[in-house]
C-alpha cells in the first residue's frame, strides 16, 4: 500500500510539473502583425464594407442593415475576435504624429526616435538591436514581410540602423548582414545583397511550402509603385499571377516550420535555429489612406487580415506554442466613420462598384484619356469641361462606380476644377485652395475618391498620420500582457520578456 502510494505521489508530482513547465513554457512561435497607418477606424470601416458585402437582402434599409448585423462573426475580422485587446500611444520623441521610421523603432527597438530615424536614439549617434536580432540571437528563424518594398521604413527596423530613412544603400546592406532565414513581399530600392536566393515567380515562391530554404527573398512578380505589391483591388482585377500578402505569409510560415522540421528529420543539417519569429506589415493600407482612397483601403485591409488568418490557422495547430500580436503603427488620413452630409446613416454599398485604386487608375486609365483630351485647354478653364465629356463620365462610373447624374451641384462644381486642375494644370481657385483640397495628389482622382467616400458616410480629415491611439489585438502563449493601455515601446519589451530573448532597448 506504502508502494502505490509513493509511485501515485511520483506520478502527481510529474504531471504537476509537466503542468507548471508548460504554463511557464515561451512561445515558440511568435507573429507580429503591423498594419501601417491602420487604426479602430479603419478596422470599423472594413467591418462595415462585410457587413453590407454579406447582408440580408430581406433587410432593405443600408443602415439598418450594418446596424443589426454588424457583429456577425462573418462581418467581423480575424483580429477583433482574438481573445485579447489592449491599446498604445503612438507619438514619438517629439511629435504626436509619428512617421513609420520612428514608430517601426518603437515597436522594433523598444525605443522612442524622431521621424525619419531607424533603429537609433533621437540625437542619431547610437543603433539598438531589434527584438528580431534577440530572437535570432537566441537561436530563433526570423522572415520579414512587408506588401511594400522590403528596405521601407518598417521592416527595415527590424535588422538596420540608419539616420535616415532613405538610405537604401546602407539599408539593402544590413539587410544582408542580418542573415534572416525569409524576406517577403515587395522589392528592394537598390539591389539584392550577395549571399540570399531571390524568387520572383509564383511558382518558385510557392515552392517553398514543400521545399524550404534558408536566406531567400521572395519578391511579388508585379511590383506596382515604389518596389511595392500592386493594391489588393487591382492583383485581384488583374491577369497577373501575383500573390496576397496573406498567400505570401502561408509561404513564410511553412518555409521557416519547414526549416525546423528538416532539421529535426535530419534531412539537412546546416539549420540548427528552433521556433521563429515572423514580422508582417500591411505597408500599403498606410499608402491608401494617405491618398484618401477607402476601397483601395479596405481592400488592403481584407488582405491583411487574411494573413493574420493564416498565423491563426497555425495557432490552432500549435495552441501552447504560438504568441500572435496584431496592431497598427499609426492612424492615416484622418479616416472618419460619418460624414456631414450624411448624419445618422451610412451607404456602403455605394463602394461596392469600385473595381481599381487611385493608384492604377493614375497609371493606367487617366495618361490615356489625358493625351486624348488635352485640346480641351487653353482657354477653356472654367467651362464645363468635365460635363460635357461623356468619356470621362464613364470611366468614373466605371472604375468608381460615381454616376456624375446622381451628383449635387456642389459636388460636380468640385470635380469640374479637380478635373481643370489635372487635365490643364490650372483652375479656377487659388493655389491654396487647391493645397487644401488635392494634397500632393491627381486633383480628379483623389476628389473623385473623397466625394464617393463622403456618400458613403466616410470622411478623411487629412493627407499624413495623425495621433491617435491605437488597439492592440493578441491570441496565444503570452498573450495577456497586451492587455491594457501603454505606449508603442512596450510592445517591443512585452515581446522580449514574453519570449525570453533579452530586454529592450539594448544597444548594437
Amino acid at each position: 500500500m506504502q508502494s502505490k502510494k509513493a509511485a501515485l505521489s511520483i506520478v502527481v508530482s510529474v504531471t504537476l510539473l509537466l503542468i507548471a513547465t508548460v504554463a511557464s513554457a515561451k512561445p515558440k512561435y511568435v507573429f507580429f502583425f503591423l498594419g501601417d497607418g491602420m487604426s479602430a477606424t479603419q478596422i470599423q470601416t472594413t467591418e462595415a464594407f462585410l457587413t453590407t458585402v454579406n447582408a440580408d437582402s430581406s433587410i432593405q434599409d443600408i443602415a439598418a442593415r450594418e446596424a443589426s448585423e454588424l457583429l456577425k462573426p462573418e462581418n467581423r475580422l480575424n483580429m477583433s475576435k482574438m481573445s485579447v485587446t489592449g491599446m498604445q500611444t503612438t507619438y514619438d520623441a517629439h511629435a504626436l504624429m509619428t512617421d513609420s521610421a520612428s514608430s517601426a523603432t518603437a515597436f522594433a527597438c523598444g525605443l522612442k526616435t524622431v521621424s525619419g530615424t531607424i533603429g537609433m536614439d533621437d540625437a542619431k549617434t547610437i543603433s539598438y538591436k531589434s527584438i528580431a536580432q534577440l530572437a535570432h540571437e537566441a537561436g530563433m528563424n526570423v522572415g520579414i514581410l512587408s506588401s511594400v518594398s522590403l528596405d521601407h521604413a518598417t521592416p527595415a527596423a527590424y535588422y538596420a540602423s540608419v539616420a535616415s530613412r532613405g538610405s537604401y544603400d546602407l539599408i539593402d546592406i544590413q539587410l544582408g548582414e542580418s542573415g534572416y532565414e525569409f524576406f517577403g513581399g515587395g522589392g528592394l530600392k537598390v539591389a539584392a545583397p550577395d549571399g540570399y536566393t531571390v524568387l520572383n515567380t509564383h511558382d518558385d515562391i510557392v515552392a517553398l511550402k514543400e521545399n524550404p530554404m534558408e536566406k531567400v527573398i521572395c519578391i511579388n512578380p508585379w511590383l506596382q509603385d515604389s518596389a511595392a505589391m500592386p493594391y489588393d483591388i487591382d492583383r485581384l482585377n488583374s491577369d497577373n499571377d501575383n500573390l496576397s500578402l496573406a498567400e505570401m505569409t502561408e509561404v513564410a510560415i511553412e518555409n521557416l516550420y519547414g526549416l525546423e522540421r528538416n532539421k529535426k528529420h535530419r534531412k539537412h543539417g546546416k539549420n540548427g535555429k528552433e521556433g521563429f519569429f515572423i514580422m508582417v506589415e500591411g505597408g500599403k493600407i498606410d499608402w491608401a489612406c494617405h491618398a484618401n482612397d477607402a476601397v483601395a483601403t479596405i481592400g488592403d485591409m481584407l488582405d491583411f487580415d487574411k494573413a493574420v488568418g493564416k498565423a491563426l490557422e497555425f495557432y490552432q495547430e500549435h495552441p501552447m506554442e504560438t504568441l500572435i500580436v496584431v496592431t497598427g503603427d499609426h492612424e492615416t488620413g484622418g479616416l472618419t466613420i460619418g460624414h456631414a452630409t450624411t448624419a445618422y446613416k451610412a451607404y456602403y454599398d455605394k463602394l461596392l462598384n469600385q473595381t481599381n485604386s487611385f493608384q492604377y487608375f493614375g497609371e493606367n486609365q487617366w495618361p490615356a484619356h489625358k493625351d486624348a483630351n488635352n485640346g480641351v485647354c487653353g482657354s477653356h478653364i472654367g467651362v464645363d469641361n468635365l460635363a460635357g465629356n461623356t468619356d470621362m463620365l464613364s470611366l468614373m462610373e466605371d472604375v468608381f462606380g460615381l454616376d456624375y447624374d446622381d451628383l449635387n451641384e456642389y459636388q460636380k462644381e468640385k470635380l469640374e476644377d479637380a478635373y481643370d486642375k489635372s487635365l490643364c494644370g490650372s483652375n479656377d481657385n487659388s493655389d491654396s485652395e487647391n493645397k487644401y483640397l488635392y494634397g500632393g495628389y491627381n486633383p480628379i482622382i483623389v476628389t473623385i475618391t473623397h466625394i464617393l467616400n463622403e456618400n458613403a458616410s466616410i470622411g478623411w480629415t487629412s493627407y499624413s498620420h495623425t495621433g491617435v491611439p491605437v488597439p492592440v489585438f493578441a491570441e496565444g502563449k503570452g498573450a495577456k500582457a497586451f492587455a491594457n493601455f501603454y505606449d508603442n515601446t512596450d510592445i517591443a519589451k512585452k515581446l522580449a520578456e514574453v519570449m525570453g530573448v533579452g530586454t529592450l532597448p539594448a544597444v548594437k
